[in-house]
């Protein structure tokens, strides 16, 4: 997993993932596989839905558990750019960018939007900077499955 150089303001990845950009794409939007990797959702691919996803709250950093989100922009099989707020001081996207390679696909991951002077949130990147490589193991996992 490739990390660039510290971003007090964004999150950025990117990992091979061992499988073609079409069973990629299908893990990155289809909501009962979302469910697998990521959280609970009633996502639609389907740029201005609004959708939520919901998991345990962290109170650490004022949290109650609920994601409200947008999808922004959509490309099939290419990428996916979505808001992410907590309803409360954060108001990220988070973008995702596939790219063939090889017989598999460069996965990449762009959490955008922290304020560098804010202690919760950077708080908050610390956290899901840390959770979300874990994520793309589980995107292979399932790709592999499809």
């Amino acid at each position: 997993m490739s990390r660039p150089a510290d971003d007090k303001s964004a999150i950025r990845l990117d990992q091979f993932i061992a499988h073609p950009p079409a069973k990629v794409w299908r893990a990155l939007t289809e909501p009962e596989l979302v469910a697998r990797w990521l959280m609970p959702n009633d996502f639609r691919a389907e740029v201005g839905h609004r959708f939520t996803f919901t998991t345990t709250p962290k109170k650490q950093v004022g949290f109650d558990g609920i994601v409200y989100c947008e999808v922004l922009r959509i490309e099939p099989e290419k990428l996916l750019k979505i808001s992410w707020s907590d309803g409360g001081s954060a108001d990220w996207t988070v973008t995702w960018r596939l790219e063939p390679e090889g017989k598999g696909t460069r996965l990449f991951l762009d959490h955008e939007g922290f304020d560098p002077g804010d202690e919760l949130q950077q708080l908050s990147r610390r956290i899901m900077g840390g959770g979300w490589p874990r994520h793309f193991g589980a995107i292979e996992a399932i790709a592999a499955g499809l």
